[in-house]
């Protein structure tokens, strides 16, 4: 259904290159993302006041920090979309090896499939700064904690951003490192998270109910327009026209139930680590105020009218709402209840806000404390 090893080829191929810099800079720039993912971690740890089960020496929140290229950032994903897209693929390869001439089919089609997704992530990775991987096993590339769990920090892209926006190279680092760290706390400070959000996605994915070509054909329509044979303006049309990301393409009823779901949890886990950032940032980065502000307009005002266009196709657009409405929802809690109250959040998936309750707050704050103080 897929060639994975043609999309990492393709998408490394095509991937924009990354700023100049010389080696020993880069070396410099390594080891300095290093250093601040590690001092990060108390930072985040102590203003959150969440820690591994086990407490400080938990071996089970050890988990990596990687400090990656495009390249490398690419592989990592190909890895992950493997291992959560595994068990619908094999439902749709069964389903295909039973229709007349289907192997053949399917050994083009996952050639065809494989070039869009490398060119959907050739887009992507010039753009992410970070990301803490749940989902993808270990690899030789890039090794990977018992769960799978690590920490990428993407070095020319943050290399990249600090330049454009013209700030100080250091606290932005930090910053960044501050955000990224958040999320490998909540993973880790959290027991029953990943298995939570995993369960939900494949729930998502068990929904699917559609014929292996039909969903094929709409995968490449979206994908198609991020470089796949359309011109700029086309692209721009087809999104402007389409106004659905690639994930609303196939939704079902169930489908909708469970994104919504997805949604607010990821609104939580996005919106905390601005918070926390936040938080932290004015004690630990001197010019946080000035790096706030630029990078707030950067995401506001996106790349022009194609950049824009790619966001609203790929959901990313969602996405940056989350940031939003997540941090709205976590001020708001811990401006009400401290952030002791907030963290009764992790305490299981019934506490976790529901997409309404992103929104209104105080109906989270009523509902959880209501219920465990009575």
């Amino acid at each position: 259904m897929v060639d994975w090893k043609l999309a990492v080829a393709t998408a490394t191929r095509f991937v924009r290159p990354g700023p100049e810099v010389s080696r020993d800079e880069a070396r410099e720039v390594v080891a300095e993302l290093r250093r601040h993912a590690k001092a990060s971690e108390e930072h985040v740890r102590g203003f959150t006041r969440m820690m591994p089960p086990g407490g400080e020496g938990d071996a089970s929140a050890d988990t990596p920090v990687l400090v990656v290229d495009r390249a490398g950032w690419i592989r990592a994903n190909v890895a992950g979309f493997r291992a959560v897209l595994g068990p619908l693929l094999e439902k749709m390869q069964d389903r295909r090896g039973n229709v007349p001439g289907g192997a053949v089919l399917g050994a083009v089609g996952g050639k065809v499939t494989g070039v869009e997704l490398g060119m959907l992530l050739s887009f992507l990775a010039s753009r992410v700064l970070g990301q803490y991987e749940t989902f993808a096993p270990p690899t030789r590339e890039l090794p990977g904690g018992a769960g799978g769990g690590r920490l990428l920090l993407v070095a020319p892209n943050i290399v990249h951003v600090e330049r454009e926006l013209d700030v100080a190279p250091h606290d932005f680092r930090l910053w960044v490192c501050l955000h990224e760290e958040t999320h490998r706390t909540q993973f880790t400070g959290v027991p029953w998270l990943r298995d939570h959000i995993e369960g939900e996605v494949q729930s998502f994915l068990a929904e699917t109910d559609i014929d292996p070509a039909t969903l094929l054909e709409r995968f490449r329509e979206a994908v198609q327009s991020l470089g796949g044979g359309r011109p700029p303006e086309a692209a721009e049309d087809a999104a402007a026209r389409g106004g659905r990301s690639i994930v609303e393409l196939v939704q079902t009823p169930a489908q909708r139930e469970v994104l919504g779901r997805l949604t607010a949890v990821m609104s939580l886990l996005e919106g905390h680590a601005d918070y926390v950032m936040d938080g932290v940032g004015p004690q630990v980065v001197p010019s946080v105020t000035e790096i706030r502000e630029k990078f707030q307009q950067r995401r506001a005002s996106g790349a022009g009218r194609l950049d824009q266009a790619l966001r609203k196709l790929l959901g990313l657009d969602a996405k940056l709402r989350q940031y939003r409405d997540g941090e709205r929802f976590v001020r708001a809690v811990v401006d009400q209840v401290g952030m002791e109250g907030f963290n009764r959040v992790w305490t299981s998936p019934n506490t976790l806000p529901t997409k309404a309750e992103i929104a209104k707050p105080a109906d989270w704050v009523a509902r959880v404390h209501s219920r465990t103080e009575g």
